[in-house]
């Protein structure tokens, strides 16, 4: 079953755990991709850049190419609802957040087509 996660290191463990790190690597460069996003991630990145690297285009999205960034949630099919109820005062925090919610969206993908 999977697990309901608190903090994106942890999700990045089990990823790693379960030998699916690159196909959850290979996911978010499959969306980014169809939102003509032209940023992608190397498969040898550590969970720890994968981590910063996604803050920081996701930062760069909400502060810069908003429709862009309202298109890869749309993509990914991160929960609106969610996205909703995050606190958006601090835009370093939001997009931190947000970077979580994608992660966690792209893990019940590949951890789902994994199961079948």
């Amino acid at each position: 079953m999977l697990k309901k996660y608190q903090h994106i290191d942890a999700l990045l463990v089990d990823a790693t755990k379960e030998e699916l790190y690159e196909k959850l690597i290979a996911q978010l460069n499959k969306d980014f991709a169809l939102a003509n996003i032209e940023e992608s991630f190397s498969f040898d990145s550590s969970p720890e850049t994968l981590k910063k690297e996604l803050h920081a285009i996701v930062y760069q999205l909400i502060q810069e190419k908003f429709a862009e960034y309202l298109n890869l949630l749309y993509i990914m099919d991160v929960s609106e609802a969610k996205i909703k109820a995050l606190d958006g005062s601090d835009v370093v925090d939001l997009s931190a957040q947000v970077a979580f919610l994608m992660l966690q969206r792209e893990w019940q993908k590949v951890w789902f087509k994994n199961r079948l």
